[in-house]
């Protein structure tokens, strides 16, 4: 079985806390059956653009690390093999663009596959959630998703603000949420509303749920069925197809009962079958339904 992970800010913690214990090393996603851990490079807490330009230096270097500790970096997740254990790039926040899309082009080319437009504050692109959901995607924001559709980089919306979200969808734009869980079971800014994730769906997108505890339960206590009632909650609004994990290990300081790190996948893909899904969903839901999405928004050439 595939099985993929669409966030993980283990590069970023690498640089920000040396020496610090990992959710995620190649140990554990071996452990775990992770076929693909996607590594975020991550603008971090600070809008300055040097800085954040260093930091993405450092974040690349420790992914050169990864590759010397056998973890093989992909460039299109569809090269993924069942037995391999991989990592694949994306983007958290597209602050370095600063109002010119030529850099997209060189992202595509050091294997960024997604990139998600904002983080927690405002830049060229947009504005989050977290700070006014009725914002729109700025002029810059439309002509850089557009662009990053022409070079197969799914734009993320993670982060993004809600009238920014529709913003994307009416340029016909097909995103995803790499990590996101539904507002319906807990009133978070971050999660997606019902209406919110019915249109994905119809749209042809994607959403990773979330294992942050704060995204999953308005108590801020979680279990592995919590995280399942998020997976199935998805499923009935017409993302069968269309969900997978997002899990945001190394960015979240609280996980789930039961599921410290990518060790734990397996009793993650058990409790779905507990709650009945079938082998099919479970394969669906591991991974495949990701590489289905990249399927539709940028078919290979025959």
């Amino acid at each position: 079985m595939l099985l993929i992970d669409t966030h993980a800010d283990t590069l970023y913690r690498r640089v920000s806390r040396p020496g610090a214990q990992h959710d995620i090393t190649p140990d554990k996603l071996r452990a775990g059956g992770v076929t693909v851990q996607t590594m975020a490079l991550f603008v971090g807490d600070s809008p300055a653009l040097p800085q954040i330009a260093d930091m993405f230096g450092k974040m690349v270097r420790e992914g050169e690390k990864l590759k010397a500790d056998g973890v093989k970096q992909l460039n299109d997740y569809r090269d993924c093999k069942e037995g391999e254990t991989a990592f694949i790039y994306s983007v958290e926040g597209c602050d370095l663009l600063d109002g010119s899309v030529s850099l997209l082009a060189d992202w595509r080319g050091m294997g960024v596959r997604m990139a998600a437009l904002t983080w927690n504050y405002e830049n060229c692109v947009g504005v989050p959630a977290c700070v006014n959901q009725a914002a729109p995607l700025k002029p810059f924001g439309k002509q850089a998703a557009k662009e990053m559709m022409r070079l197969g980089i799914a734009p993320d919306t993670s982060h993004l603000s809600e009238r920014g979200f529709y913003d994307l969808l009416e340029l016909g734009v097909v995103p995803l949420a790499s990590h996101s869980c539904c507002r319906a079971l807990c009133d978070h800014c971050r999660n997606l509303t019902d209406d919110q994730l019915k249109a994905l769906f119809r749209a042809g997108g994607y959403v990773g749920v979330n294992f942050c505890p704060e995204f999953l339960s308005p108590d801020n206590q979680a279990n592995l069925d919590t995280l399942c009632d998020h997976v199935i909650h998805i499923m009935e609004l017409g993302g069968a197809g269309s969900v997978g994990f997002g899990s945001d290990f190394d960015g979240i300081d609280k996980k789930p009962d039961g599921l410290n790190g990518p060790q734990d996948f397996p009793a993650l893909l058990n409790a779905l079958r507990r709650r009945g899904l079938s082998e099919q969903e479970i394969v669906g839901v591991a991974g495949r339904n990701l590489l289905d999405y990249y399927d539709r928004i940028d078919p290979r050439q025959e």
